[in-house]
């Protein structure tokens, strides 16, 4: 939020709501391939289904694995500094911690998985409605009522990282084998959470660039504690405990994840074929979440993750690129599907992807 008010000003929640509107057409194709080829490694089958090149699709699914690890890893780091801002204890035996209980939880199986996970975003979404009240209520700053002309170039610069904040649904298809009916729900889920996810970004930066100046906000790297301090005049230390639980649901979201891609990809391919297999007691992938557990946890101890993480982020804009081609493949090949989408939407959805990758490598 502080960096998109640092390029595009009190427009910020255009930047927001354009990043969104951006990542409709391949969120859309999602919705469509989850529900022909509800899979876990979701990508892959996509890939291998619709263009039939099978060392591609391997390559996809191993792309999702480390840009999931690399995500987590960084996300940990983060949540441990909160955590001992709170707790005084060493960050290396937080990490430690903190890893081995996530991955515990991963372990027992997908509905305590997804509980936890349920019960973090409510405290997530308690804090951000909570920040949201303190900007509407807050008193405006000068930014907001005399504001700045629109500059179009800074909306748009800003949505290109914006953009990232939406891109969920490529977690969420790893979970389709495990989901009930997912020629409906699956559909229902991604386009359900890219509303929920844009509505809030919206209102959040509204409420930010509403009661924090411009300059304030680009500087800052707590901007919504700023928002709260700025509005209500008190302190937010309660956000850092927000900020733990958000970092513990991201944390555990990825290692579900990867483990699903692993296990899909032992369906695909013999030299995983030992990740393809469910404990019978916990129904759960146990090869493949201990392992994405381990490397989440000593990826945050050691690797320079933020960088790495930056890196694998922009590859998974190239996953995007692939999925959509595959989806124009299966389209014409024909064949019903629980939910489809015009033929436009996927190729819409490259160029969208597209549009992404070369802003992001313009200065």
């Amino acid at each position: 939020v502080g960096a998109a008010a640092g390029q595009a000003g009190v427009w910020a929640p255009l930047s927001f709501l354009l990043a969104g509107v951006v990542s409709i057409p391949t969120a859309l194709s999602y919705a469509e391939l989850s529900a022909r080829i509800p899979e876990a490694a979701g990508d892959s089958a996509y890939v291998e289904h619709g263009l039939g090149r099978h060392g591609l699709a391997v390559f996809v699914g191993l792309i999702n694995v480390l840009a999931g690890t690399v995500a987590a890893a960084a996300v940990l780091r983060g949540g441990v500094g909160y955590l001992t801002a709170i707790l005084p204890m060493p960050e290396a035996a937080a990490t430690l911690a903190l890893g081995a209980i996530l991955t515990g939880i991963s372990v027992l199986g997908v509905v305590e998985s997804l509980t936890f996970v349920g019960l973090l975003t409510l405290v997530e979404v308690f804090g951000l409605l909570l920040i949201i009240l303190a900007g509407a209520t807050g008193a405006p700053a000068a930014d907001w009522v005399t504001p700045q002309p629109l500059a179009v170039s800074g909306v748009v610069g800003a949505s290109v990282f914006a953009f990232f904040a939406f891109i969920g649904f490529d977690d969420m298809v790893n979970m389709a084998e495990e989901a009930r009916d997912p020629g409906r729900n699956m559909p229902r889920s991604i386009l359900l959470a890219l509303a929920v996810t844009g509505l809030l970004y919206a209102a959040v930066s509204t409420a930010a660039v509403r009661v924090v100046p411009v300059a304030d906000l680009a500087q800052s790297s707590r901007p919504l504690a700023l928002v709260w301090e700025t509005a209500t005049g008190r302190g937010a230390g309660f956000l850092a405990a927000i900020a733990v639980a958000a970092a513990l649901n991201g944390v555990l979201a990825q290692i579900v994840m990867a483990a699903r891609v692993l296990f899909g990809l032992g369906r695909r391919s013999q030299v995983f074929a030992v990740f393809h297999r469910a404990s019978p007691r916990f129904g759960t992938p146990v090869l493949g979440s201990v392992l994405i557990g381990v490397v989440v946890t000593l990826g945050a101890l050691t690797l320079p993750v933020a960088e790495l993480a930056e890196m694998t982020t922009l590859a998974l804009v190239v996953i995007f690129i692939i999925v959509n081609a595959a989806l124009i493949g299966l389209k014409s090949k024909g064949g019903a599907s629980p939910f489809s989408v015009p033929r436009l939407m996927p190729w819409l959805g490259i160029a969208g992807s597209l549009l992404i990758l070369a802003a992001s490598f313009t200065p």
